[in-house]
């Protein structure tokens, strides 16, 4: 190729940006891609304009919160600034476990944070609501924001919502001072909110999701503070094919989720109520003839079932896979034939410890749905992976 100057032959160095930003992305070694910015200073600079995810290594796995407290780094307002001059075509960004970096931190975004589309910010301690109003004006694009066991309030969520309205998913566990108010406000002003995660937020009632949009599909809400008008709200969008309201009948009376198969979860594929002790056959009747589609239904120390309540999932499941019942204290041999001749399309039935159930009545299960698997693990995590489901999101 012949120098335009008349110089010689033209060389690598002499390629343009774009040429050189076209050969990094189509590296597909991750040994090449790291070695990149070893050339010179000019392909540094297009290795760290090319980078779209930042993690930083003080970050810790939710599934796995103690490993918060083995990070020895802390970064501050400093290092976050270095990095985000350094990269300035983030994406995705995770602060997560940086339990002392404050909301004047977070400034730093309205200058490198347009194309942000998921944050987290796990176990930021210091982060308030000034700081998410921060954040989320810097972030028009987000979809993914993670706010796991964060100090905001309903006014942060206020400002999230009014900023970001194409969020997606939006994490808010342990979150204890948020209430039904702040998931009004993202309920109302995020049309496209697909995943809602309320684990453990003792303010919420539920009624912040009424009116929701039928795009709102994933809600996670176990051990929350939750009402019958609340579940009613929950389901209210018609969308939610994922529900886990595990032990919710510590505050709910016996016939209060009744409101789930009143018709507005069709939809619905996976519902946990792991640890409603006291639901009642009226609900169980309600959510079996309401809930056509449901694929996976755990009722582990559900122990106010009776023969009703088997009986019904038993004639109305016919598209249950997967059913569990570990310590479900009043599943007897009638209940378990119940469910035997009916769920044709239960593939796995987790059980142990039904101390009513005889060694016949399993026996004959077993002889007459050889079909299905009878395992005994008690403590599972159903439903799909949220990983899975961000694909589309993220």
């Amino acid at each position: 190729m012949e120098d335009t100057c008349g110089n010689g032959l033209t060389t690598i160095v002499h390629l343009p940006d774009d040429c050189l930003f076209f050969i990094f992305q189509w590296l597909e070694c991750s040994t090449d891609r790291e070695s990149f910015g070893l050339t010179c200073h000019r392909w540094l600079h297009i290795q760290n304009l090319s980078r779209r995810s930042l993690q930083f290594q003080c970050s810790f796995n939710q599934l796995n919160p103690s490993s918060l407290f083995n990070a020895h780094q802390n970064i501050n307002s400093f290092h976050l600034h270095r990095l985000l001059v350094r990269f300035q075509h983030l994406q995705s960004l995770s602060l997560s476990g940086c339990t002392e970096l404050p909301d004047s931190a977070l400034t730093q975004l309205q200058y490198y944070g347009s194309n942000l589309q998921t944050l987290y910010l796990d176990c930021c301690f210091g982060i308030t609501d000034h700081g998410l109003s921060l954040a989320a004006r810097s972030s028009p694009l987000l979809v993914f924001i993670s706010l796991y066991r964060c100090n905001i309030t309903d006014s942060g969520l206020g400002s999230l919502a009014n900023a970001c309205s194409g969020l997606k998913h939006v994490n808010l566990s342990y979150c204890s001072f948020i209430s039904d108010q702040g998931l009004r406000a993202l309920s109302q002003g995020c049309h496209q909110l697909q995943v809602v995660q309320i684990a453990h937020c003792k303010g919420v009632s539920g009624i912040g999701f009424r009116g929701c949009s039928s795009t709102l599909a994933y809600i996670e809400a176990d051990s929350c503070k939750l009402e019958p008008e609340g579940i009613k709200a929950m389901v209210s969008g018609g969308g939610v094919e994922y529900l886990n309201i595990s032990g919710v009948s510590l505050y709910i009376g016996g016939d209060g989720l009744a409101a789930i198969g009143k018709g507005f979860a069709s939809s619905l594929k996976i519902l946990n109520l792991r640890m409603c002790r006291t639901v009642g056959d009226e609900s169980i009747v309600a959510i079996a003839k309401g809930c056509p589609q449901l694929q996976e239904w755990n009722l582990a120390l559900c122990h106010e079932i009776r023969i009703m309540g088997w009986e019904s999932i038993g004639f109305n499941c016919q598209s249950l896979e997967k059913l569990h019942v570990n310590r479900c204290r009043n599943l007897c041999d009638r209940g378990l034939q119940a469910l035997r001749n009916g769920c044709k399309r239960l593939s796995v039935l987790y059980m142990t410890h039904c101390s009513k159930i005889t060694l016949i009545a399993i026996e004959l299960f077993k002889h007459y749905r050889f079909d299905v698997s009878i395992k005994e693990e008690e403590f599972i995590c159903i439903g799909p992976k949220l990983a899975l489901m961000d694909e589309n999101i993220r």
